[in-house]
């Protein structure tokens, strides 16, 4: 088929459609003999050797989570990105929801049957993510979900933070919207490790015991105390590193005279599970010289 015959509004038809530039939209009609359906595939393959390609060697650290809550469940979520501008688009922001919405609704039990769901367009979320992989041209990754489910007389506090930066959903029961609320909220702010002093494994407590007490070898006045004083300091120690990284012992957030503690005791309430995303935690991302590839490239360039 020669090129002269592929009309523009064939190429927009498929540019629309996927995303790709031009030259390759007109491209693919051409090698499909102006079947626009068939050119889309052929695009889509074309676009898996690329994304298979740049998976070897890109990270997607970027991105965003979300919670959605509908009655006695909730899904939260996080999406992968290579940068901090496709995340802020919206088609990438219609991504996630779509996405959330569609676990929230089917409940797969694992991401390999959730990239399998489909939408009412008839495309699977692996469709999904390809078109749009396609569209930014980077490396998308659904990294995790969790469902979660109440009983009717329990409580959700959901929380977004910074537009997806940071998700978090915690369970209550007892209180009302307002405590659960406030619970999220420390549990976005502060991270916490264990939800009371009793969830801390005891394994836990003997190592940090350990830690203290070696530490307190470098205290030349520590030995100088009584023995039962040196057992209440390292106590001390030990309950100060614990309390940061336990719910119930950190400040409200909204009331700093209140620990998140006093204000379930207030409103007899208590703290079932919470759960906390952060786009990228836990992934290693990779530090470019940026100088060094533009001299790189210059020095090609000369050549």
């Amino acid at each position: 088929m020669a090129e002269e015959n592929v009309s523009l509004s064939l190429i927009k038809e498929v540019r629309e459609r996927t995303g790709a530039g031009l030259m390759d939209c007109k491209k693919a009609l051409v090698e499909n003999n102006l079947d626009v359906s068939k050119s889309i595939d052929w695009l889509r393959e074309k676009g898996i050797a690329k994304v298979a390609k740049k998976a070897e060697t890109r990270i997607a650290a970027e991105g965003s989570t979300t919670v959605i809550v509908e009655g006695n469940k909730a899904v939260l979520l996080e999406i992968n990105c290579e940068t901090d501008f496709v995340a802020a688009n919206d088609i990438f922001k219609e991504l996630v929801s779509k996405v959330a919405k569609l676990v929230l609704d089917n409940e797969p039990k694992t991401k390999e049957e959730a990239m399998e769901l489909k939408g009412k367009d008839g495309k699977s979320v692996s469709d999904y993510f390809l078109d749009a992989g396609i569209k930014f041209g980077e490396k998308l990754d659904f990294r995790r979900f969790v469902i979660v489910k109440k009983n009717t007389n329990q409580i959700f506090g959901e929380y977004v933070h910074l537009g997806g930066r940071i998700s978090s959903l915690a369970v209550i029961e007892g209180g009302d919207s307002e405590v659960a609320k406030g619970v999220v909220l420390n549990v976005c702010s502060l991270n916490p490790t264990y939800i009371t002093k009793e969830d801390i494994p005891e394994a836990e407590i003997e190592k940090e015991m350990a830690i203290q007490l070696e530490a307190s070898k470098n205290d030349p006045s520590f030995s100088k105390k009584p023995e039962d004083i040196q057992k209440k300091i390292i106590r001390g120690r030990v309950e100060k590193t614990f309390n940061e990284s336990v719910l119930t012992e950190g400040a409200y957030i909204l009331d700093d005279s209140l620990t998140i503690g006093q204000l379930l005791n207030q409103k007899k309430a208590k703290v079932i599970s919470t759960y906390r995303y952060e786009v990228g935690e836990g992934i290693e991302k990779r530090q470019d010289d940026f100088a060094a590839e533009v001299a790189a490239q210059a020095n090609m360039a000369k050549k």
